[in-house]
């Protein structure tokens, strides 16, 4: 049966990171608030919890699942490479709005979908987030909500969604809804803008000096 926990309360708080850390160690699903929409998550590296997100969510495994850190530091598990422009891109715009796309460490794609062997990964700024994080390590997070569906706000709106499939569920209260993070893929010679978002090209362009944009 799913638990869900009052996070605004500090001793509810401390309770749900527990169970929801818990929770991702046992390879079940989490619903966390971000510092967009409510995301629905699962241990990174646990290719069974990987594949029940994918299957909640109704989602396949053309679609793979970002990454959610609490700390750059996370990121040695992850990729082979920062590659010469990540250092910068970290420094400035994380935690934030920023996705990152890097060659993934062998075996780690195939975990997450059919990612062509990268990885793509975010430090959010919501602060739950990130004590969930700290504590459960890098989590595969996808929006909370059925594929096609309205991104959830609050986690009454995700669990009308995701319901029993997903373990705990912590509440933070209504998430922003801010614009989606940018997305720089740095898996190439040169950056390259995947996705316009929060961040604009300019705006990174004057961090990292040079920025491809499209699919290419």
């Amino acid at each position: 049966m799913s638990r869900r926990y009052d996070c605004t309360d500090p001793a509810r708080r401390a309770a749900g990171i527990a169970a929801a850390a818990a929770a991702v160690r046992a390879g079940e699903l989490v619903v966390l608030p971000t510092d967009t929409v409510y995301g629905v998550g699962c241990g990174a590296f646990l290719p069974d919890a990987v594949d029940a997100l994918l299957k909640a969510k109704g989602r396949g495994r053309q679609m793979p699942a970002p990454v959610l850190i609490g700390s750059p530091e996370a990121l040695a598990d992850l990729v082979t490479d920062t590659g010469p422009y990540g250092p910068a891109l970290i420094e400035e715009f994380w935690p934030g709005a920023l996705t990152l796309v890097f060659p993934a460490v062998p075996g780690l794609a195939r975990v997450l979908g059919d990612a062509q062997g990268t990885v793509a990964v975010r430090m959010p700024r919501d602060e739950l987030a990130l004590e969930l994080l700290r504590e459960a390590g890098p989590m595969a997070v996808s929006s909370a909500n059925l594929t096609g569906r309205p991104a959830a706000r609050t986690a009454g709106e995700a669990f009308a969604q995701l319901g029993e499939s997903v373990a705990v569920y912590l509440d933070g209260g209504p998430a922003p809804l801010g614009e989606p993070s940018s997305i720089v893929d740095l898996s190439g010679d040169e950056p390259r803008l995947l996705r316009a978002g929060a961040l604009a090209a300019e705006t990174l362009r004057r961090v990292c000096g040079t920025l491809k944009e499209g699919a290419g």
